[in-house]
């Protein structure tokens, strides 16, 4: 019986782990190279509220990311019936909200929703709420807003879970996991003897040297909050301090803002963290008592068009980056795209989602 290919993954993020699983279930002999360390630390995947939401995001992103994101709500449940270890997944929508100062904010954000939907129908139709319909979609928000946008089929999972999941599977697969491991494509010379065949190059900012990569700084702070109840994602508009706030099992709400353009990943200022935590009490006062589990940042890696990629570098060398915010979003569609280049040296879905990868 014929051996599958042997490939090298560069980088244990939220890209490495699901190229790295996907083809050692395949039966090729993998091994995973990454700098940090199995928690991923130091990976945006940790920091990250993991929503899956296309059309929200279609206000400040291109349509072939939104195609990727539409894919990716039936991609992955079909990824995670895969997995040995539960992962938490629902699919009950987003709801956008907005207090009276930022109407008209609210009101261009709804244009584009509607826009977008009215471009690529396939996407679930946006609906206007009023009081009454907000209370119905979230019944603890009583009557602290009197409008709202729902974005129907829009999706979450847990980010945390997920990444141990995947770890979980590496270790089950017996694939060779090189921790506190720094390597570059250019170590490895794929395709000789003693060499893997391929190179997947997934390492994100690691990359600088070859991409054009600036990060994105997210701030996220995760909240136990027993008072508070929220049963989907929750947006709200703001003109300068946009928020997101992800309700995660047992009261754990995930909270933060996405479009700092920095590489810094320090701290969060004592201002970002007061406006942070000032707009999720705004949405619902049960946050005041609240618990703060954890303030994190990272940054995100970013193309200069805030696309991603998904090119050959060599023959034998593929590499996949620039997620931006989006990396939950859009990775099956990658994943799948890288798959398909791997296995038949072409993808017919590139076409779809725009993507060159020569």
């Amino acid at each position: 019986m014929s051996l599958k290919p042997s490939v090298a993954v560069l980088g244990a993020g939220i890209m490495g782990r699901l190229m790295a699983w996907q083809l050692a279930r395949a039966g090729w002999q993998v091994s995973v190279y990454e700098a940090g360390g199995a928690d991923a630390q130091s990976s945006p995947a940790r920091v990250a509220a993991a929503m899956l939401a296309p059309l929200a995001e279609s206000a400040i992103t291109e349509p072939p990311v939104v195609e990727m994101g539409r894919y990716a709500l039936t991609r992955w449940p079909e990824l995670l019936q895969q997995l040995e270890q539960p992962v938490f997944f629902q699919q009950m929508g987003t709801l956008i909200l907005w207090h009276r100062q930022d109407a008209a904010e609210a009101q261009r954000f709804g244009r584009i929703m509607h826009a977008t939907h009215a471009s690529n129908p396939a996407l679930p139709q946006p609906q206007n709420l009023d009081m009454a319909g907000v209370q119905a979609l979230e019944p603890s928000l009583e009557t602290r807003f009197a409008q709202g946008l729902y974005l129907p089929g829009e999706g979450q999972l847990d980010n945390r879970e997920l990444m141990a999941a995947l770890l979980h599977e590496l270790q089950r697969l017996n694939v060779p996991l090189h921790w506190q491991t720094a390597k570059a494509p250019e170590d490895f010379n794929p395709g000789k003897a003693g060499e893997p065949d391929w190179v997947v190059d997934c390492r994100g900012l690691g990359a600088k040297g070859s991409l054009p990569l600036r990060g994105i700084r997210g701030e996220v702070a995760r909240i136990h909050a027993p008072d508070v109840h929220l049963s989907r994602p929750t947006r709200l508009i703001h003109p300068r301090y946009p928020i997101y706030i992800a309700p995660k099992p047992d009261h754990l709400f995930v909270i933060g803002a996405t479009e700092i353009e920095s590489n810094d990943t320090s701290p969060p200022s004592v201002r970002s963290t007061l406006e942070l935590l000032s707009a999720a009490y705004s949405v619902h006062p049960g946050f005041g008592e609240g618990r703060i589990i954890e303030i994190a940042t990272q940054a995100r890696p970013t193309l200069p068009d805030n696309l991603p990629v998904v090119r050959l570098l060599s023959p034998r060398v593929l590499q996949i980056n620039g997620l931006y915010r989006h990396g939950f979003m859009i990775s099956p569609a990658l994943l799948d795209v890288a798959l398909d280049v791997l296995n038949q040296g072409t993808s017919p879905l590139a076409q779809r989602f725009s993507l060159s990868t020569s």
